[in-house]
């Protein structure tokens, strides 16, 4: 038995680092999820921290752009 570690992407398992099986072969795959990260924990709410980041996030800012969709296809592939 060979271990082979393998990333699941559209429908597919794609091994992580090259295997040496004859093409075609058939193998039993046994999946191991990692275990999930924990979250970050929020910074405590002092009274500044969170509320001037929000105070930040709600202010309008003028660009001088009238048609921001105008440009939109400008950086896409």
């Amino acid at each position: 038995m060979k271990a082979v570690h393998a990333i699941y992407e559209h429908g597919v398992f794609r091994p992580t680092e090259p295997v040496d099986f004859p093409e075609g072969s058939r193998v039993l795959v046994e999946a191991e999820l990692p275990p999930s990260p924990l979250p970050l924990p929020l910074p405590p709410n002092d009274g500044e921290g969170l509320d001037e980041i929000y105070a930040i996030l709600s202010r309008r800012y003028r660009s001088g752009a009238t048609d921001t969709a105008e440009r939109h296809n400008e950086h896409q592939p």
